[in-house]
């Protein structure tokens, strides 16, 4: 099953829900950027019909130590709260989209989908509803609270203590620029540099020019060189957990299935002790922080 869908393909699915032959369609609206995370206003400015907004830093996120990374994962009962203010329902299909090339729509998809909601995302975003004449509205969507549960194991991570024992037996992805990877831009960690033995292949590698993901054929074509292919372990981490995640879905589109660390980059270099690699290569110059 794809875990994106089109423009088409969604348009079918509400015309299916109005008919009643299939199941409710909730749209999420997940609007967030590195520098603009309050998406909010752009939201009320235009959003697809019907569309709630969901906040990332506040509802797909926790507060947290800096020890813990700039994104902690949201607890389940937090992240279950919000959903129902999302007025999702069990059974429903929800489909989130965003303005920035999937990456914050992909992590609400990875946060919902470890729980088996049947979630998707718009690929392409609100510019490809646009693009094909498709109605937007205007001011904010208060829908009545919803039931859902989210139970069940709620897999898919790897945690820091655990990174150094796969590395020995998959592979890690390492997802930044490769200026953050090498260490010549440090963003706002305290260190720059990467995780000995991870192998970089930047996030945006897997988007076409229009901001849609890469046919899966092409994807498996960009995994290969990194060594991920269908037999492989591989676990993917970025500056903070949210890119990450956006290349798991290109993983899962291309069928392969990846664990995500996600207290990323923003935890390893906040850990004392931890070692870094500095430069172009896995292995790199090591150090520690």
């Amino acid at each position: 099953m794809s875990h994106l869908v089109s423009v088409a393909q969604l348009i079918h699915l509400q015309r299916a829900e109005e008919h009643g032959t299939g199941p409710a369609v909730r749209l999420l609206d997940v609007r967030w950027r590195l520098d603009r995370p309050e998406g909010r206003p752009e939201y009320l400015r235009a959003h697809l019909p019907g569309a709630v907004y969901v906040d990332l830093e506040h509802e797909l996120a926790r507060r947290g130590e800096p020890a813990e990374g700039r994104h902690p994962l949201p607890d389940s009962g937090d992240l279950q709260r919000a959903a129902r203010g999302w007025g999702v329902n069990d059974g429903d299909v929800v489909v989130a989209y965003d303005d920035n090339r999937s990456v914050p729509a992909a992590r609400l998809w990875w946060l919902l989908r470890r729980f088996g909601v049947d979630v998707r995302v718009l690929d392409g975003g609100i510019r490809a509803w646009a693009g094909e004449g498709m109605p937007l509205e205007r001011g904010d969507v208060l829908p009545e609270p919803g039931g859902i549960t989210l139970a069940g194991d709620a897999g898919g991570v790897i945690l820091l203590e655990q990174v150094e024992a796969f590395r020995d037996g998959g592979v890690l992805l390492d997802v930044r620029t490769p200026e953050q990877y090498s260490g010549v831009h440090t963003a706002t960690d305290p260190v720059g540099g990467h995780i000995p033995g991870a192998v970089n292949l930047p996030a945006m590698a897997t988007v076409a020019g229009d901001g849609r993901l890469q046919r899966p054929d092409a994807l498996r074509r960009i995994f290969a060189p990194a060594g991920v292919d269908a037999g492989t372990d591989v676990a993917v981490y970025c500056g903070s957990g949210v890119a990450a995640m956006h290349t798991a879905l290109a993983l899962e589109q291309s069928g392969i299935r990846a664990l995500v660390y996600p207290g990323s980059w923003s935890q390893w270099s906040n850990t004392r002790g931890q070692p870094v690699a500095v430069g172009i290569l896995p292995e790199g110059r090591l150090t520690h922080v």
